[in-house]
């Protein structure tokens, strides 16, 4: 059996790592919003970005990197939240912020099952317009003209907007988590603290919610 301190520094560390690449994908999530939302620019912008990021030659170091911090922040949120299971009742997705009793809610409590059902979102995501079929426009791969044939099955824009809203839950708790694990869980600050969380989560989530309602009803080129 382990020390009773090894154990708990073992358990910090892993929060730590935890918050640190749930921080570094939400930061992808707002730079990926940013560059999707050019597709309301035309497809000469679009495939236009789209083409200087995969000629990058950076681009394949990034996404294995981003690819790695993904598998870790699943790995190790799979491990912690079995352990907890086992270990005891109080799951540790249940916030204690410094300053106030601590709150159960649905997207704390959902936690580790909205984030199963992302990481089966994002494969298929990525298999889907990183690998899916596209025409040639101007030399170029229209990845624009496959985000709207895509979007142009309803069934693909019903899947994405329930994936898109539990990314929405999984966020409203997961930034403000996030921070109470790094230290930031100061008792004046956690209000501003758990605001900002929701306002991230729907604004990131509320954005690609729209892209694929856009396109479904736009139904062609801008």
């Amino acid at each position: 059996m382990k020390p009773r301190w090894n154990a708990y520094s073992s358990t910090v560390a892993e929060k730590l790592l935890i918050a640190l690449t749930g921080l570094a994908l939400l930061l992808y999530l707002v730079v990926h919003l940013i560059g999707n939302s050019l597709l309301f620019l035309g497809p000469d912008l679009f495939n236009g970005y789209a083409h200087a990021l995969i000629s990058n030659p950076l681009i394949i170091p990034v996404e294995l990197g981003l690819a790695a911090i993904f598998v870790l922040h699943v790995w190790k949120t799979i491990a912690m939240w079995w352990r907890n299971r086992g270990a005891r009742p109080e799951s540790y997705y249940k916030t204690r912020w410094a300053g106030g009793p601590s709150r159960k809610s649905v997207a704390s409590t959902t936690m580790i099952y909205t984030g199963a059902l992302l990481a089966v979102f994002i494969v298929l995501h990525v298999r889907s317009f990183k690998y899916g079929p596209a025409a040639e426009l101007a030399g170029k791969r229209d990845l624009y003209g496959l985000v709207f044939g895509f979007f142009h099955n309803p069934l693909n824009v019903v899947l994405y907007e329930i994936c898109l809203v539990l990314l929405g839950f999984h966020l409203w708790h997961g930034f403000s988590s996030a921070v109470e694990s790094l230290g930031g869980d100061e008792p004046r600050a956690t209000p501003k603290v758990l605001l900002l969380g929701k306002v991230l989560a729907i604004v990131l989530a509320g954005g690609f919610v729209f892209i694929p309602l856009w396109a479904f009803f736009v139904g062609g080129r801008a």
